[in-house]
């Protein structure tokens, strides 16, 4: 990943923005440690309250380092807030505490609207090791808990791998381990959240590109609960399926969206806008199942100037202006 550089008075503008939003929290670091870390009284900021569609990027997508120096999580948030982002994805949750997330949104004034199971890829709900489904199970409560800290409503989580046993197996081990944490989700407020990704479940791998999101649907249908849901990455299938098909078939199961772009004619992503995957009729669909939320790119990323043009590519195929 090709990072650009920062724009260093932009930077430096937001940065002393954030302190002043900061210096608002009601009570600082330590101030009332005697109720717990957990319970202190702090002012979470709030995205826009009157917008249909919320535009986010990832955590990852954000530079680590400014003229040599490693930035810490606030001033890697204050980036965000900076280019115009209305909320942040933690895709790096697990290198966080929630307290550490949430001291994060207050002093840089951006609002967490989601977190990311962060090792769902290596440690899987689908595997038929027990021992692994536990660490599994820890690494989601984990993100859970950072989510709802930092003011967020939900967790991505890929479920698992197709290659961890039959299809009827690896659905029902996910979706026993899956229902074991629901209590607390609902507790919480917090969606857990499956992304339709290339891990051999749910579609053909190798089949032709018209398959549709049937097999989705019937899963997160099978928990019967509201807590359960869909990440719609936008992008993920377009090599298999037409998305505004999907959009109209997960529907109201959709809770938050990803947002990159791919080529069927290269076999290859490409940045938002992209390639030839048909925005129109992803607008269409959107337009059908009257969709309002989040939508996340995941591209790569950088500096501001490069996450100012992720920002304005997002907000030219949703037509937001």
């Amino acid at each position: 990943m090709t990072f650009q550089p920062i724009d260093r008075r932009r930077f430096l503008a937001t940065g002393a923005a954030a302190a002043l939003v900061g210096s608002t929290a009601l009570g600082s670091p330590g101030a009332d440690d005697a109720l717990g870390a957990e319970n202190r009284v702090t002012n979470l900021p709030l995205p826009p309250l009157d917008q249909r569609y919320l535009l986010s990027c990832k955590l990852g997508m954000v530079t680590k380092e400014f003229n040599g120096r490693e930035l810490t999580l606030s001033e890697r948030f204050q980036i965000v807030k900076g280019v115009g982002f209305d909320g942040i994805d933690l895709d790096e949750a697990g290198t966080v505490t929630p307290l550490e997330a949430r001291q994060a949104s207050i002093d840089s004034g951006l609002f967490v609207h989601n977190a990311i199971n962060h090792d769902h890829w290596r440690i899987r709900l689908t595997s038929p090791r027990p021992d692994e489904v536990k660490k599994g199970l820890a690494n989601l409560e984990h993100c859970i808990r950072v989510s709802h800290a930092a003011g967020g409503s939900g967790v991505l989580l890929v479920v698992g791998a197709g290659g961890d046993g039959s299809a009827d197996e690896i659905i029902a081990r996910s979706r026993e381990a899956i229902r074991g944490l629901l209590p607390m989700a609902a507790a919480l407020g917090q969606h857990i959240l499956f992304e339709n990704v290339w891990n051999r479940m749910f579609y053909e791998h190798d089949a032709g590109p018209e398959q549709g999101a049937a097999r989705w649907a019937e899963y997160v249908d099978s928990f019967n609960s509201p807590w359960v849901g869909m990440y719609y990455d936008i992008g993920n299938h377009w090599k298999y399926g037409q998305p505004g098909a999907w959009i109209r078939t997960l529907g109201k199961r959709i809770v938050k969206m990803d947002m990159k772009g791919f080529s069927r004619a290269r076999n290859g992503w490409a940045d938002i806008g992209e390639g030839d995957l048909p925005w129109g009729e992803v607008r269409e669909a959107l337009e059908e199942i009257g969709f309002c939320g989040w939508f996340t790119a995941e591209v790569s990323g950088g500096g501001p100037d490069r996450l100012a043009k992720v920002l304005a590519d997002m907000k030219r195929v949703l037509q937001t202006g």
